[in-house]
Protein backbone atom coordinates (compact mmCIF):
# COMPACT_ATOMS: atom_id res chain seq x y z
CA UNK A 1 0.00 0.00 0.00
CA UNK A 2 2.89 2.47 1.23
CA UNK A 3 4.51 1.47 -2.39
CA UNK A 4 1.70 2.18 -4.75
CA UNK A 5 1.43 5.76 -2.43
CA UNK A 6 5.01 6.13 -3.22
CA UNK A 7 4.72 5.78 -6.72
CA UNK A 8 1.47 7.94 -7.01
CA UNK A 9 3.65 10.90 -5.12
CA UNK A 10 7.04 10.07 -7.22
CA UNK A 11 8.11 12.39 -9.65
CA UNK A 12 7.20 11.27 -13.71
CA UNK A 13 10.52 10.70 -14.29
CA UNK A 14 11.07 9.04 -11.31
CA UNK A 15 7.98 6.89 -12.10
CA UNK A 16 9.21 6.54 -16.02
CA UNK A 17 12.74 5.18 -14.73
CA UNK A 18 10.89 2.88 -11.99
CA UNK A 19 8.57 1.49 -15.24
CA UNK A 20 12.02 0.92 -17.33
CA UNK A 21 13.39 -0.89 -14.09
CA UNK A 22 10.49 -3.17 -14.19
CA UNK A 23 10.01 -3.77 -17.68
CA UNK A 24 13.90 -4.92 -17.42
CA UNK A 25 13.51 -6.96 -14.49
CA UNK A 26 10.94 -9.16 -16.32
CA UNK A 27 12.31 -8.96 -19.91
CA UNK A 28 15.57 -10.68 -17.94
CA UNK A 29 13.60 -13.62 -16.29
CA UNK A 30 10.90 -13.96 -19.31
CA UNK A 31 14.45 -15.11 -20.86
CA UNK A 32 15.62 -17.40 -18.37
CA UNK A 33 11.86 -19.22 -18.92
CA UNK A 34 12.32 -18.68 -22.60
CA UNK A 35 15.28 -20.39 -22.36
CA UNK A 36 13.58 -22.93 -20.50
CA UNK A 37 10.42 -23.67 -22.70
CA UNK A 38 13.15 -24.27 -25.90
CA UNK A 39 15.61 -26.73 -24.22
CA UNK A 40 12.23 -28.60 -23.36
CA UNK A 41 10.52 -28.23 -27.31
CA UNK A 42 13.66 -29.39 -28.75
CA UNK A 43 14.06 -32.21 -26.29
CA UNK A 44 10.46 -33.69 -26.51
CA UNK A 45 10.50 -33.28 -30.19
CA UNK A 46 13.73 -35.03 -30.46
CA UNK A 47 12.49 -37.84 -27.45
CA UNK A 48 10.59 -41.20 -28.10
CA UNK A 49 7.39 -39.07 -27.36
CA UNK A 50 7.65 -36.54 -30.16
CA UNK A 51 4.68 -37.66 -32.33
CA UNK A 52 2.44 -36.56 -28.71
CA UNK A 53 4.47 -33.01 -29.59
CA UNK A 54 3.37 -32.68 -33.51
CA UNK A 55 -0.10 -33.86 -32.24
CA UNK A 56 -0.88 -31.41 -29.61
CA UNK A 57 0.15 -28.25 -31.80
CA UNK A 58 -2.41 -29.89 -34.30
CA UNK A 59 -5.53 -30.73 -32.25
CA UNK A 60 -8.52 -28.36 -33.42
CA UNK A 61 -10.64 -26.10 -30.30
CA UNK A 62 -13.08 -24.57 -30.97
CA UNK A 63 -13.47 -21.19 -30.19
CA UNK A 64 -16.49 -18.47 -30.64
CA UNK A 65 -19.97 -18.86 -31.69
CA UNK A 66 -18.70 -19.48 -35.62
CA UNK A 67 -17.75 -22.64 -35.29
CA UNK A 68 -17.13 -23.62 -38.63
CA UNK A 69 -14.96 -20.42 -39.01
CA UNK A 70 -12.80 -20.48 -35.45
CA UNK A 71 -12.18 -24.21 -35.55
CA UNK A 72 -8.71 -23.88 -36.37
CA UNK A 73 -6.02 -26.21 -34.72
CA UNK A 74 -3.75 -25.24 -31.73
CA UNK A 75 -1.01 -23.83 -33.63
CA UNK A 76 -3.21 -21.11 -35.01
CA UNK A 77 -4.31 -20.02 -32.27
CA UNK A 78 -0.96 -19.23 -30.82
CA UNK A 79 0.46 -17.59 -33.65
CA UNK A 80 -2.49 -15.97 -34.76
CA UNK A 81 -4.36 -15.52 -31.10
CA UNK A 82 -2.08 -15.33 -28.74
CA UNK A 83 0.67 -13.54 -30.66
CA UNK A 84 -1.89 -10.90 -31.29
CA UNK A 85 -1.41 -9.67 -27.83
CA UNK A 86 2.42 -9.78 -27.80
CA UNK A 87 2.04 -7.22 -30.18
CA UNK A 88 -0.24 -5.44 -28.94
CA UNK A 89 2.39 -5.12 -26.14
CA UNK A 90 4.83 -4.56 -28.52
CA UNK A 91 2.50 -1.36 -30.16
CA UNK A 92 1.99 -0.16 -26.19
CA UNK A 93 5.76 0.10 -25.72
CA UNK A 94 6.49 1.83 -29.22
CA UNK A 95 3.73 4.44 -28.78
CA UNK A 96 5.40 4.97 -24.49
CA UNK A 97 9.01 5.28 -26.18
CA UNK A 98 7.96 7.79 -28.99
CA UNK A 99 6.18 9.69 -26.28
CA UNK A 100 8.49 9.73 -22.97
CA UNK A 101 10.99 7.86 -24.18
CA UNK A 102 14.13 6.88 -25.93
CA UNK A 103 12.31 7.64 -29.35
CA UNK A 104 10.91 10.48 -27.78
CA UNK A 105 13.10 13.15 -29.35
CA UNK A 106 15.21 13.26 -32.71
CA UNK A 107 18.59 13.01 -30.77
CA UNK A 108 17.33 10.60 -28.29
CA UNK A 109 16.30 8.31 -31.27
CA UNK A 110 18.65 8.67 -34.24
CA UNK A 111 21.13 6.13 -32.45
CA UNK A 112 19.19 3.33 -31.67
CA UNK A 113 17.17 3.79 -34.95
CA UNK A 114 20.05 3.92 -36.90
CA UNK A 115 21.39 1.26 -35.25
CA UNK A 116 18.16 -0.95 -35.36
CA UNK A 117 17.82 -0.16 -39.00
CA UNK A 118 21.90 -1.52 -40.14
CA UNK A 119 20.66 -4.53 -37.90
CA UNK A 120 17.84 -5.13 -40.24
CA UNK A 121 19.56 -4.47 -43.96
CA UNK A 122 22.33 -6.15 -43.69
CA UNK A 123 21.39 -9.37 -42.50
CA UNK A 124 18.89 -9.56 -45.20
CA UNK A 125 21.95 -8.37 -47.73
CA UNK A 126 23.73 -11.76 -46.02
CA UNK A 127 20.32 -14.08 -46.15
CA UNK A 128 20.48 -12.60 -49.99
CA UNK A 129 23.94 -14.27 -50.82
CA UNK A 130 23.03 -17.44 -49.99
CA UNK A 131 19.20 -17.57 -51.37
CA UNK A 132 19.28 -15.42 -54.34
CA UNK A 133 17.05 -17.98 -55.97
CA UNK A 134 15.19 -21.51 -54.87
CA UNK A 135 12.64 -22.45 -52.01
CA UNK A 136 14.58 -20.06 -49.77
CA UNK A 137 14.15 -16.60 -51.15
CA UNK A 138 11.06 -15.73 -49.13
CA UNK A 139 12.82 -15.82 -46.28
CA UNK A 140 14.92 -12.96 -46.16
CA UNK A 141 12.95 -11.55 -43.30
CA UNK A 142 13.59 -14.03 -40.90
CA UNK A 143 17.41 -12.60 -39.68
CA UNK A 144 15.92 -8.87 -39.26
CA UNK A 145 14.47 -9.28 -36.08
CA UNK A 146 15.74 -9.17 -32.30
CA UNK A 147 14.35 -10.98 -29.44
CA UNK A 148 14.46 -8.62 -26.59
CA UNK A 149 13.64 -10.49 -23.60
CA UNK A 150 16.78 -13.25 -24.73
CA UNK A 151 18.76 -10.20 -25.19
CA UNK A 152 17.97 -8.33 -22.07
CA UNK A 153 18.26 -11.72 -20.13
CA UNK A 154 21.98 -12.23 -20.97
CA UNK A 155 22.67 -8.50 -20.17
CA UNK A 156 20.47 -9.74 -16.83
CA UNK A 157 23.54 -12.40 -16.15
CA UNK A 158 25.95 -9.87 -15.97
CA UNK A 159 24.63 -8.26 -13.06
CA UNK A 160 26.58 -4.60 -12.50
CA UNK A 161 29.34 -5.18 -15.86
CA UNK A 162 25.94 -3.89 -18.24
CA UNK A 163 25.05 -0.24 -17.11
CA UNK A 164 21.65 0.92 -17.20
CA UNK A 165 22.36 3.10 -20.32
CA UNK A 166 23.91 -0.28 -22.58
CA UNK A 167 20.26 -1.97 -21.15
CA UNK A 168 18.14 1.33 -22.40
CA UNK A 169 19.71 1.98 -25.55
CA UNK A 170 19.15 -2.25 -26.27
CA UNK A 171 16.11 -1.97 -25.49
CA UNK A 172 15.22 1.37 -27.42
CA UNK A 173 17.11 -0.61 -30.53
CA UNK A 174 14.97 -3.89 -29.85
CA UNK A 175 11.67 -1.25 -29.97
CA UNK A 176 12.69 0.41 -33.18
CA UNK A 177 13.20 -2.87 -34.73
CA UNK A 178 10.26 -3.62 -33.78
CA UNK A 179 8.29 -0.92 -35.67
CA UNK A 180 10.38 -2.73 -38.82
CA UNK A 181 9.23 -6.13 -37.98
CA UNK A 182 5.95 -5.25 -38.11
CA UNK A 183 6.25 -3.21 -41.08
CA UNK A 184 8.03 -5.87 -43.25
CA UNK A 185 5.24 -8.14 -41.48
CA UNK A 186 2.25 -6.24 -42.81
CA UNK A 187 4.12 -5.52 -46.08
CA UNK A 188 5.86 -8.30 -47.30
CA UNK A 189 3.69 -11.26 -45.81
CA UNK A 190 0.36 -10.76 -46.65
CA UNK A 191 -1.59 -13.56 -47.65
CA UNK A 192 -4.07 -12.25 -50.83
CA UNK A 193 -6.09 -9.52 -49.50
CA UNK A 194 -10.19 -9.37 -49.20
CA UNK A 195 -10.85 -5.79 -49.59
CA UNK A 196 -14.50 -6.47 -47.59
CA UNK A 197 -12.97 -7.74 -44.53
CA UNK A 198 -9.91 -4.79 -44.54
CA UNK A 199 -12.78 -2.55 -44.89
CA UNK A 200 -14.62 -3.67 -42.11
CA UNK A 201 -11.28 -3.74 -40.03
CA UNK A 202 -10.67 -0.04 -41.67
CA UNK A 203 -14.42 0.38 -39.74
CA UNK A 204 -13.57 -0.70 -36.52
CA UNK A 205 -10.41 0.99 -36.25
CA UNK A 206 -12.24 4.19 -36.98
CA UNK A 207 -14.05 3.17 -34.22
CA UNK A 208 -11.00 3.32 -31.50
CA UNK A 209 -9.93 6.61 -32.97
CA UNK A 210 -13.60 7.97 -32.19
CA UNK A 211 -13.74 6.27 -29.21
CA UNK A 212 -9.92 7.76 -28.09
CA UNK A 213 -11.42 11.30 -29.24
CA UNK A 214 -14.49 10.93 -27.34
CA UNK A 215 -12.45 10.16 -24.22
CA UNK A 216 -13.26 6.75 -23.33
CA UNK A 217 -11.08 5.45 -20.94
CA UNK A 218 -13.10 2.07 -19.89
CA UNK A 219 -10.82 -0.71 -21.37
CA UNK A 220 -13.58 -3.15 -22.21
CA UNK A 221 -14.83 -0.43 -24.97
CA UNK A 222 -11.21 -1.08 -26.56
CA UNK A 223 -11.21 -4.96 -26.05
CA UNK A 224 -14.64 -5.58 -27.82
CA UNK A 225 -13.59 -3.13 -30.46
CA UNK A 226 -10.28 -4.84 -30.77
CA UNK A 227 -11.39 -8.46 -30.87
CA UNK A 228 -13.19 -6.83 -33.87
CA UNK A 229 -10.34 -5.73 -35.59
CA UNK A 230 -8.66 -8.85 -34.77
CA UNK A 231 -11.68 -10.92 -36.27
CA UNK A 232 -11.54 -8.58 -40.09
CA UNK A 233 -7.81 -8.74 -39.76
CA UNK A 234 -7.77 -12.38 -39.51
CA UNK A 235 -10.27 -12.41 -42.32
CA UNK A 236 -8.26 -9.71 -44.92
CA UNK A 237 -4.99 -11.87 -45.78
CA UNK A 238 -3.17 -9.22 -43.49
CA UNK A 239 -1.90 -10.82 -40.56
CA UNK A 240 -3.71 -10.89 -37.59
CA UNK A 241 -1.46 -9.65 -35.20
CA UNK A 242 -0.47 -6.20 -36.92
CA UNK A 243 -4.26 -5.78 -35.38
CA UNK A 244 -2.34 -5.76 -31.92
CA UNK A 245 -0.11 -2.68 -33.33
CA UNK A 246 -3.08 -0.46 -34.50
CA UNK A 247 -5.12 -1.35 -31.10
CA UNK A 248 -2.67 0.18 -29.26
CA UNK A 249 -1.93 3.51 -31.24
CA UNK A 250 -5.64 3.83 -30.92
CA UNK A 251 -5.85 3.27 -26.61
CA UNK A 252 -5.24 7.11 -24.68
CA UNK A 253 -1.78 7.85 -23.12
CA UNK A 254 -3.37 10.86 -20.88
CA UNK A 255 -3.75 10.36 -17.39
CA UNK A 256 -6.51 12.45 -15.24
CA UNK A 257 -5.72 13.35 -12.03
CA UNK A 258 -4.24 10.82 -10.00
CA UNK A 259 -5.29 8.19 -12.04
CA UNK A 260 -2.84 5.98 -14.39
CA UNK A 261 -3.53 6.51 -17.88
CA UNK A 262 -5.24 3.44 -20.01
CA UNK A 263 -2.21 2.67 -22.07
CA UNK A 264 -0.03 1.93 -18.44
CA UNK A 265 -2.75 -0.16 -17.37
CA UNK A 266 -3.01 -2.07 -20.65
CA UNK A 267 0.72 -2.37 -20.60
CA UNK A 268 1.45 -3.15 -16.73
CA UNK A 269 -1.69 -6.09 -17.51
CA UNK A 270 -0.50 -7.16 -20.27
CA UNK A 271 3.36 -7.50 -19.75
CA UNK A 272 3.58 -10.55 -17.00
CA UNK A 273 0.89 -12.50 -19.13
CA UNK A 274 2.93 -11.90 -22.17
CA UNK A 275 6.42 -12.57 -20.78
CA UNK A 276 5.56 -15.64 -18.71
CA UNK A 277 2.63 -17.19 -20.65
CA UNK A 278 2.59 -15.75 -24.31
CA UNK A 279 5.70 -16.41 -25.58
CA UNK A 280 6.81 -19.07 -23.48
CA UNK A 281 4.06 -21.10 -24.96
CA UNK A 282 4.81 -19.63 -28.16
CA UNK A 283 8.88 -21.04 -28.02
CA UNK A 284 7.18 -24.27 -26.86
CA UNK A 285 5.14 -24.80 -30.03
CA UNK A 286 7.54 -23.18 -32.42
CA UNK A 287 10.90 -24.27 -31.38
CA UNK A 288 10.38 -27.76 -31.55
CA UNK A 289 12.94 -29.02 -34.75
CA UNK A 290 13.57 -33.06 -35.11
CA UNK A 291 17.72 -32.77 -34.96
CA UNK A 292 18.12 -36.98 -35.19
CA UNK A 293 18.47 -37.27 -38.36
CA UNK A 294 20.12 -34.81 -41.14
CA UNK A 295 21.10 -32.10 -38.20
CA UNK A 296 24.86 -31.44 -40.08
CA UNK A 297 22.67 -31.22 -43.49
CA UNK A 298 20.54 -28.95 -42.08
CA UNK A 299 23.05 -26.59 -40.69
CA UNK A 300 24.88 -26.58 -44.34
CA UNK A 301 21.61 -26.07 -46.10
CA UNK A 302 21.55 -22.13 -47.82
CA UNK A 303 18.69 -21.41 -45.73
CA UNK A 304 20.47 -22.06 -42.63
CA UNK A 305 23.35 -20.72 -43.43
CA UNK A 306 21.23 -17.21 -44.49
CA UNK A 307 20.31 -16.74 -41.29
CA UNK A 308 22.92 -17.83 -39.47
CA UNK A 309 25.55 -15.39 -41.50
CA UNK A 310 22.28 -12.82 -41.13
CA UNK A 311 22.10 -13.26 -37.33
CA UNK A 312 25.57 -13.62 -36.38
CA UNK A 313 27.12 -11.60 -38.75
CA UNK A 314 24.97 -8.88 -40.20
CA UNK A 315 23.43 -7.65 -37.07
CA UNK A 316 26.48 -6.99 -35.51
CA UNK A 317 28.01 -5.08 -38.39
CA UNK A 318 24.97 -3.31 -39.54
CA UNK A 319 24.19 -2.40 -35.74
CA UNK A 320 27.68 -0.60 -35.39
CA UNK A 321 28.52 0.28 -38.71
CA UNK A 322 25.08 2.47 -38.84
CA UNK A 323 25.56 3.73 -35.14
CA UNK A 324 28.74 5.23 -36.01
CA UNK A 325 27.59 6.50 -39.31
CA UNK A 326 25.32 8.07 -37.79
CA UNK A 327 27.56 9.48 -34.75
CA UNK A 328 30.29 10.18 -37.33
CA UNK A 329 27.46 12.64 -39.09
CA UNK A 330 26.96 14.01 -35.93
CA UNK A 331 23.37 13.72 -35.98
CA UNK A 332 23.26 11.54 -33.18
CA UNK A 333 25.67 11.05 -30.51
CA UNK A 334 27.10 8.09 -27.71
CA UNK A 335 24.84 7.78 -24.44
CA UNK A 336 27.00 8.38 -21.16
CA UNK A 337 28.85 5.18 -20.50
CA UNK A 338 28.90 3.28 -23.41
CA UNK A 339 32.13 2.34 -24.91
CA UNK A 340 32.06 1.03 -28.57
CA UNK A 341 33.40 -2.57 -27.92
CA UNK A 342 29.96 -2.25 -25.52
CA UNK A 343 28.14 -1.47 -28.71
CA UNK A 344 29.68 -4.44 -30.09
CA UNK A 345 28.77 -6.74 -27.73
CA UNK A 346 24.78 -5.40 -28.14
CA UNK A 347 25.18 -5.80 -32.03
CA UNK A 348 25.89 -9.73 -31.15
CA UNK A 349 23.00 -10.15 -28.52
CA UNK A 350 20.68 -8.32 -31.59
CA UNK A 351 21.47 -11.56 -33.27
CA UNK A 352 18.96 -13.59 -31.21
CA UNK A 353 16.44 -13.82 -33.19
CA UNK A 354 14.17 -16.09 -31.72
CA UNK A 355 10.75 -15.16 -30.50
CA UNK A 356 10.84 -12.83 -34.33
CA UNK A 357 12.76 -15.02 -36.12
CA UNK A 358 10.70 -17.55 -36.06
CA UNK A 359 7.58 -16.19 -36.06
CA UNK A 360 8.56 -14.37 -39.71
CA UNK A 361 9.81 -17.98 -40.82
CA UNK A 362 6.62 -19.38 -40.01
CA UNK A 363 5.14 -16.74 -42.43
CA UNK A 364 7.78 -17.05 -45.09
CA UNK A 365 7.42 -21.00 -45.19
CA UNK A 366 4.42 -21.88 -43.88
CA UNK A 367 4.50 -26.16 -43.20
CA UNK A 368 7.37 -26.82 -45.93
CA UNK A 369 10.70 -27.98 -45.28
CA UNK A 370 11.93 -24.84 -45.60
CA UNK A 371 10.83 -24.12 -41.97
CA UNK A 372 12.81 -26.86 -40.40
CA UNK A 373 15.92 -25.16 -42.16
CA UNK A 374 15.04 -22.00 -40.61
CA UNK A 375 14.32 -23.15 -37.43
CA UNK A 376 17.90 -24.73 -36.90
CA UNK A 377 19.56 -21.63 -38.38
CA UNK A 378 17.32 -19.49 -36.27
CA UNK A 379 18.75 -22.18 -32.47
CA UNK A 380 22.02 -22.11 -33.54
CA UNK A 381 22.44 -18.32 -34.75
CA UNK A 382 20.89 -17.58 -31.24
CA UNK A 383 22.71 -19.51 -29.07
CA UNK A 384 26.36 -18.32 -30.90
CA UNK A 385 25.23 -14.61 -30.77
CA UNK A 386 24.21 -15.20 -27.38
CA UNK A 387 27.03 -16.28 -26.17
CA UNK A 388 29.55 -14.48 -27.91
CA UNK A 389 27.90 -10.96 -27.05
CA UNK A 390 28.10 -11.93 -23.33
CA UNK A 391 31.69 -12.91 -24.07
CA UNK A 392 32.37 -9.52 -25.56
CA UNK A 393 30.51 -7.10 -22.96
CA UNK A 394 32.00 -9.08 -20.07
CA UNK A 395 35.28 -8.80 -21.16
CA UNK A 396 34.65 -5.95 -22.48
CA UNK A 397 32.60 -3.77 -19.30
CA UNK A 398 34.18 -2.69 -15.75
CA UNK A 399 32.01 -3.70 -12.61
CA UNK A 400 31.98 0.29 -12.07
CA UNK A 401 29.59 2.42 -14.49
CA UNK A 402 32.08 2.58 -18.15
CA UNK A 403 33.80 5.32 -19.29
CA UNK A 404 31.52 7.30 -21.74
CA UNK A 405 32.06 7.25 -25.91
CA UNK A 406 35.15 5.19 -26.09
CA UNK A 407 37.87 5.15 -29.14
CA UNK A 408 35.88 4.44 -32.59
CA UNK A 409 35.62 0.82 -34.09
CA UNK A 410 36.71 2.45 -37.30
Amino acid sequence: MNGNRSHRNAKPIERLVRTFQEFARLEASAGILLIGCTVVAVAWANSPWSGSYFRLWHTDPTFGFAGRLLSKPLHFWINDGLMALFFLLVGLEIKRETLVGELASFRKAVLPIAAALGGMIVPAVFYFLFNRSGPGTAGWGVPMATDIAFALGVLALLGDRAPMSLKVFLAALAIADDIGAVLVIAVFYTAQISWISLGAGGLFFAALIAANRAGARHPLTYVILGLGLWFAFLQSGIHATVAGVLLAITIPARRRGAVESPMLRFEHALMPWNKYLIMPVFALSNAGVLLATGAARSLSDPISLGVIFGLVFGKPIGIVLFSWLATRSRIAMMLDGISWRQITGVGLLGGIGFTMSLFIANLAFGDTPALKMAKVGILAASIISGVAGAIVLFRGSPRTPGQSGGPSPF
